[in-house]
C-alpha cells in the first residue's frame, strides 16, 4: 500500500499561509471601515461606530468586510494553533477564533440604523430590533474572546520569555476593555467612539503582528 507523507516544508507552507490570512485581515478591514467612513453620506466618526456601515444602500460592502475578516481572522487563529506550545497553545487559538465568529455573526445580524445614519435616520432614532439584538450578543462574543486572547497570549509569553510581546498583548487586552467598556457606559458620546474606533484599530495591529511574529 502506497503511503502519502506530508513533509515538514509543506506543512510550514500552510502554516505561513494561514498566518499570512490572519496578518492581512486587520489592514483590509481597517482600510474598507475608514474608507467608507470618509465617503458616505451623513456618517460622522465621532458619532457612528463602524457596524452602522452596514446600513443603507451601501450597507453590503460593511457586511462583506465583516465576513472577509472574519474569516481571515479564523485562518490566522488555526495558524496560530499550528505555531504555539506550551502555556495558552490550545486557548489563544480558540479564543481568537471567538472573535473571528463574532464578525461573522455581526454580518448575519447588522446593527441598526441609529444617530442619524443612514442618512435619513432621526438624530435620535435609537430603536432596537430583534437583528439589533442580535448585533450585541455579535459583539459581545466577538470582543470577549478577543480580549481573553490578548491576555492567554500574555501569559504564553511570559511563560517563553519574551516580556516584550507580554507588554504588548497585556496592554492591547486592557485598552481595548476599557474602550469597550466606555463605549458601552458612555451611550455612544463622542470621546467614547473615538476611543473605541482606536482601540479597533490597536486591537487589529496586534493581532497582524502576532500573526507576522508566528509567521516568522
Amino acid at each position: 500500500m502506497a503511503t502519502v507523507t506530508t513533509t515538514p516544508t509543506a506543512v510550514t507552507t500552510r502554516t505561513r499561509t494561514l498566518l499570512t490570512a490572519g496578518a492581512v485581515a486587520g489592514p483590509l478591514y481597517v482600510v474598507c471601515w475608514l474608507s467608507q467612513a470618509l465617503t458616505r453620506e451623513a456618517f460622522d466618526l465621532t458619532r457612528h461606530p463602524a457596524s452602522l456601515l452596514a446600513n443603507g444602500d451601501l450597507g453590503w460592502i460593511q457586511t462583506a468586510n465583516f465576513i472577509v475578516a472574519g474569516l481571515l481572522s479564523l485562518a490566522g487563529a488555526v495558524g496560530l494553533r499550528r505555531t504555539l506550545t506550551g502555556r495558552g497553545s490550545r486557548w489563544a487559538p480558540r479564543l481568537l477564533g471567538a472573535y473571528a465568529v463574532g464578525l461573522l455573526l455581526a454580518a448575519a445580524f447588522p446593527a441598526d440604523p441609529a444617530a442619524g445614519f443612514p442618512a435619513g435616520t432621526p438624530a435620535d432614532y435609537a430603536e432596537i430590533s430583534l437583528r439589533g439584538m442580535g448585533h450585541f450578543v455579535a459583539g459581545t462574543i466577538g470582543f470577549t474572546g478577543l480580549i481573553a486572547a490578548c491576555f492567554v497570549m500574555a501569559a504564553h509569553y511570559r511563560s517563553t520569555g519574551r516580556t516584550g510581546w507580554a507588554r504588548y498583548s497585556t496592554i492591547t487586552g486592557i485598552a481595548f476593555f476599557a474602550a469597550f467598556a466606555g463605549l458601552s457606559a458612555g451611550a455612544g458620546t463622542p470621546p467614547t467612539i473615538l476611543a473605541f474606533g482606536a482601540a479597533i484599530i490597536l486591537a487589529w495591529t496586534w493581532i497582524t503582528a502576532t500573526c507576522f511574529h508566528h509567521r516568522r
